[in-house]
């Protein structure tokens, strides 16, 4: 448990914050062993650690499936959560204070999760995903409630190539007054991506404005693909 922990301090925090105000993303390279992963990802046969279950078509999110982990979180999700969070809270705050939004985030997670189930949010957002040949999700934000963190992290369980073809990570970053910028993140097994859940300040020639992010994955054209969603506030 101590060894990934340590893992989540060492990771180069300096460059992932440089790489957020640039581009609204930021990749933490090896943050899971391969082992770690295959462990995550085998929880998706069961129903014991989830609170629910959606069908992507269902409700026109694309196709392919999630499944929200109920409380108590898997140690392993709940310690990646906790140990994350101290690390973005920083970042956070400054762009709302950049942003004039007046939110601003404690530097312990529990005492912002206590936040959120004070005003009603209170169900648990970390999940698991699952796609195969077809699937894809489409764009969209991860909002949930009044009380948003503007960071999320999204782990890739499985081996593009081996486990899966297509099935690539995308954003798009919607500027004012012009046409919608594509993004791809080209992660490996274990890689995490540290993105915006809604907007980021950019600075301008007159000040500084906010640009819209969305996030998705293009369509898996063979295998099965595993993801692991971080989220840090919770749902109502």
């Amino acid at each position: 448990m101590s060894n990934w922990s340590e893992r989540v301090d060492k990771l180069d925090w300096m460059q992932a914050e440089a790489d957020l105000d640039d581009q609204g993303c930021a990749v933490l390279p090896a943050l899971l062993t391969p082992g770690e992963c295959e462990g995550v990802a085998g929880l998706y046969a069961f129903d014991k650690p989830f609170r629910s279950r959606v069908v992507m078509e269902r409700h026109g999110f694309g196709r392919g499936e999630y499944k929200y982990f109920a409380y108590p979180l898997p140690a392993l999700v709940a310690a990646l959560r906790e140990r994350i969070y101290p690390h973005l809270v920083p970042i956070a705050n400054r762009w709302n204070e950049i942003m004039e939004i007046e939110a601003r985030y404690p530097a312990r997670h529990d005492e912002f999760i206590a936040r959120c189930h004070a005003a009603g949010q209170q169900r648990p957002t970390p999940l698991l995903l699952q796609y195969r040949q077809d699937d894809y999700n489409c764009l969209h934000q991860d909002l949930y409630g009044e009380h948003v963190f503007p960071l999320q992290v999204v782990i890739l369980l499985s081996e593009p190539g081996r486990d899966f073809t297509g099935g690539e990570f995308v954003m798009t970053e919607q500027r004012p007054r012009m046409q919608s910028r594509p993004m791809v993140l080209p992660l490996r097994q274990g890689d995490a991506a540290v993105i915006a859940v809604h907007h980021r300040p950019v600075r301008g020639t007159r000040g500084a404005y906010r640009v819209n992010l969305r996030h998705g994955v293009s369509r898996v054209r063979s295998g099965r693909r595993h993801t692991a969603g971080i989220i840090f506030h919770d749902a109502q």
